[in-house]
């Protein structure tokens, strides 16, 4: 089992990097666009929708990762990444109430998924290392949370939603982002701008963006009664089980990037 994980885990590496840095970008769009319909498909499933629903779900989504692709003619859509973002603000209300989307999570789904596509792409444009960077702080976001919350954590963050989260997990990845992010500063000034007060505070933003996502996935798969997503990657769930985080910060950070010029 760890040996299937391991080699799964290896594969999906390999692929990404290849996409991102090897392939031409409207090749990497189109592929980041059937993983986002495969996303989809799994979040229909989360609404409990059947398979008929799910294959719709899917097919509406890659049409309008096309549609802001080709019709539209630019990738550039910072209208969609303000109303993710919106959306964002408020989940951390919508985690307290305990909401239940029923019939809303479609709409939700599409909100959340189409403009992450359109930021990873967007990224992928302005430069392929910047994207991993981008997705890399999320990783250690959730990497020094879960050692941290293990060697310290007393105090839940989340119990009815993620019961091993905590406080002093959250602490621990706030910290190791911003110390990432300090260092990414200064070893690539040319990708990532920005310095002082205002960097260490978009950092703070983005880990609280990170630990929101995760925990917006964590309530919906324990609303289906489900552990993982789907079993489309063996070992480690669904895609959305990868990229919950994701969801959140890519959008924040295109955004950011538009607003600012950069």
């Amino acid at each position: 089992m760890l040996k299937a994980r391991l080699l799964t885990a290896l594969s999906l590496i390999a692929g990404f990097l290849m996409v991102v840095f090897l392939l031409p970008p409207s090749v990497g769009a189109i592929l980041f666009a059937v993983a986002t319909g495969l996303a989809a498909w799994e979040w229909a499933g989360l609404l409990a929708g059947g398979p008929v629903v799910r294959i719709a779900f899917a097919t509406l989504v890659i049409a309008s990762c096309a549609f802001f692709a080709f019709a539209s003619g630019s990738i550039t859509t910072p209208t969609l990444w303000v109303l993710a973002v919106t959306f964002w603000l408020i989940v951390p209300f919508l985690l307290k109430s305990g909401w239940r989307p029923g019939v809303l999570g479609y709409p939700v789904g599409w909100l959340l998924l189409v403009p992450t596509w359109a930021a990873i792409v967007d990224l992928i444009q302005r430069s392929p290392l910047l994207l991993l960077l981008v997705m890399s702080a999320v990783w250690i976001a959730d990497s020094a949370a879960y050692f941290t919350g293990r060697a310290f954590g007393k105090h839940k963050l989340a119990p009815s939603i993620s019961p091993g989260k905590t406080w002093e997990g959250a602490v621990g990845g706030l910290l190791g982002v911003v110390l990432y992010g300090l260092l990414v500063n200064v070893a690539y000034p040319q990708v990532i701008a920005g310095s002082g007060y205002w960097l260490v505070g978009f950092l703070v933003l983005l880990t609280a963006f990170s630990i929101i996502g995760d925990l917006f996935e964590s309530m919906l798969k324990r609303q289906a009664n489900m552990k993982d997503s789907s079993q489309l990657l063996p070992g480690h769930g669904g895609i959305l089980d990868r990229v919950d985080s994701q969801l959140s910060v890519l959008p924040l950070v295109a955004l950011t990037l538009y607003w600012t010029g950069t």
